[in-house]
Parts: structure tokens; C-alpha cells; sequence
């Protein structure tokens, strides 16, 4: 009996898990585990609402956001964080025009734009931002014309925003998206992009196109000549994009 392992000793009490055990050890680590990472973002949330400590929670919430489950509701939830990003986003407007966006400006931004992405793309937080009509606060940001690569990746991050709200068949969604600029904003951009921005921006341009909503519009207007016209724009710009033979079809999330 003295040579049996403690999870079997007669004095073990009944019930009682080994801690040698990895199997139990790693179930009971998992909540804990869990614990850990909300504590973590709950702390990067809230300094968000610190100018001297925005920046580092900015980079750290974007790289880990995919890590952080419910990071919407909390960022959207939690006081004074919304005000924050967008705080950021109008910071940067002066710089837009005349063109003086620096990279360490555009990759500041970029990082709240990828916290907005996530709130975007929330099932619970997605009409909650569309109601508060935030997507138009990037609009300045796809009005840009420098084909500069901090005010590329500006542009691209900001159809990142749009993008996760299109995913989503939603009538609504759509239809607040029609009521705006966005159709020739998007076009802009890709006659303007890199053959990357391009792909990316020709695919997130189809699934809106593609929606459910756009098409039976498009029926009941008989709007088949700003269709056409649209889809031949789309044609011209990517073209060049065959002509270099990148086919690929790069997926974004």
C-alpha cells in the first residue's frame, strides 16, 4: 500500500483530484486560464482611457483581439472607450489634406480602426455601431487620395471596418450603407489602390453587391445602366491585376 500512487491511497479522501493528474490539472486550468486573458483586456481597456497609456493598449488589444472572446461587448460596454477610438480617428484628420500622415500616425490609427473592426463584426455590437453611424467617421479616411503606404494602409483598415459589416447579409446593414457614399468611395479606391488593395477592396465590393438587398434594389429600379456601368469600372480597374497574372483571391478577415 506505501508504494501506491496518492490518488489511490486508502488516506486519500474521496473525491479528491491528484494534482499529478494532467488530464484534471488542465480542466481546472482552463477557467483560470480564461480568467487571466478577460483580466488582461479588461486592464488594456481601461487604459485606453489614459492618454500616456492609449498607444500600448491600442498595439496590444489589436494583436490579441482574436484572444480576447467578447472583446466587443467590453470595448463597446466599458465607459469612455468608444469616445477614445474616436478620438483617435479625428485626431488624424488635419494631417489627411494636405497629405502628412507618418507612419507611426497611420499604424496608431490603424490599431483603433482593428478595435472597431471587432466591434463591427460582434453579432451583439454590430447594430449598436451601425445605430450610432460610426462607418462614417472613416469616410474621410476612403476620400483620401495619396498613394502613399501609411495613407494605403489607412484606407485599407477602414474597408477592413466596412468589410465586417458586409459579411453579414443584413438588410439593414445594407441599407444604412446605400444612404451613404460608400459605392463611390469604394470605387475611388480601388481605381487608385495597389493590385493588393485592389483584390482586397474588389472582394469586399462584390459581397456588397452581391447581398440579397443590393440585387432585388437593383430589380425594382431597373437601375441596369449604373449596374452596368459599375461592374465596368470594377472590370477596368482590376484588369491589370490578370494582366500581371496574380489570380489569387486573397480572403480578409
Amino acid at each position: 500500500m506505501a508504494n501506491l500512487p496518492q490518488s489511490l491511497s486508502m488516506n486519500a479522501p474521496f473525491g479528491v483530484t491528484s494534482a499529478s493528474n494532467p488530464a484534471s490539472a488542465a480542466v481546472a486550468g482552463a477557467p483560470a486560464n480564461k480568467d487571466r486573458k478577460m483580466a488582461s483586456a479588461e486592464h488594456l481597456v481601461l487604459d485606453l482611457s489614459s492618454p500616456d497609456l492609449r498607444e500600448n493598449a491600442l498595439l496590444e488589444l489589436s494583436k490579441k483581439r482574436e484572444l480576447f472572446q467578447d472583446l466587443a461587448p467590453l470595448l463597446w460596454n466599458s465607459f469612455g472607450t468608444i469616445a477614445a477610438l474616436l478620438q483617435e480617428i479625428v485626431s488624424i484628420y488635419p494631417v489627411l489634406s494636405p497629405p502628412n500622415l507618418s507612419p507611426a500616425q497611420s499604424n496608431r490609427v490603424c490599431n483603433a480602426l482593428a478595435l472597431l473592426q471587432c466591434v463591427a463584426s460582434h453579432p451583439d455590437t454590430r447594430m449598436l455601431f451601425l445605430n450610432a453611424h460610426i462607418p462614417l467617421y472613416l469616410y474621410p479616411f476612403l476620400n483620401t487620395t495619396s498613394k502613399s503606404r501609411p495613407f494605403e494602409y489607412l484606407r485599407l483598415t477602414s474597408l477592413g471596418v466596412i468589410g465586417a459589416l458586409v459579411k453579414v447579409d443584413d438588410t439593414e446593414v445594407i441599407s444604412f450603407l446605400l444612404s451613404t457614399e460608400i459605392i463611390p468611395l469604394c470605387l475611388r479606391t480601388m481605381e487608385m489602390g495597389s493590385e493588393l488593395s485592389k483584390t482586397v477592396e474588389c472582394s469586399y465590393f462584390t459581397s456588397f453587391c452581391f447581398s440579397k438587398y443590393v440585387k432585388k434594389l437593383m430589380l425594382i429600379l431597373s437601375t441596369f445602366t449604373i449596374y452596368a456601368f459599375v461592374w465596368m469600372f470594377v472590370w477596368r480597374t482590376t484588369d491589370p491585376l490578370e494582366t500581371h497574372g496574380d489570380n489569387e483571391f486573397i480572403q480578409f478577415s
